[in-house]
């Protein structure tokens, strides 16, 4: 079965950080990224961690989003990698949407996106290796991840 998947920019970057890209390449054959995420990411003058892997990354699709009034109406609130990942989802009924930010989150969700991010990921591939998960979320805060207090405390609990 191959499961359809867009990502934002955060978890391509975040992944990247701590070399854990390939996470993704493990649980999906691909992942389909809108324009302003491959330029967020690949193209930007930032230099930003990703560059290169994504570059590289034979399973990396870029796909252009058509329903330019619908990005335009989430950029009220989100920014254009945002805004399009959540576009390109409903436009090609994505099975899922990796995607950081609250508001990106809350948006796709409204929509009937199915959502995950970063730390899901994370738990997911740390499964029955608590101390693992441990280590790489802390790395991951570490270079620069957001996460609260309280978010940290709840994903160490539900890491089994």
């Amino acid at each position: 079965m191959n499961i359809k998947v867009v990502s934002n920019s955060t978890p391509l970057i975040a992944l990247s950080k701590i070399d854990k890209l390939n996470i993704i390449k493990e649980f999906f054959d691909s992942i389909i990224i809108p324009d302003a995420v491959f330029i967020e990411v690949a193209t930007d003058k930032k230099e930003r961690e990703g560059k290169e892997e994504v570059l590289k990354a034979k399973w990396v699709q870029t796909q252009k989003v058509s329903n330019n009034l619908a990005v335009d109406i989430l950029l009220v609130n989100l920014d254009v990698g945002e805004a399009e990942a959540i576009t390109l989802a409903k436009e090609i009924k994505a099975d899922l949407l990796l995607i950081d930010d609250k508001d990106g989150r809350k948006a796709a969700k409204s929509l009937g996106i199915p959502v995950t991010g970063t730390v899901g990921l994370l738990l997911r591939y740390y499964r029955g290796k608590k101390d693992d998960f441990k280590l790489a979320l802390d790395e991951l805060i570490a270079k620069g991840f957001r996460l609260s207090k309280e978010e940290y405390k709840k994903f160490l609990k539900m890491a089994i």
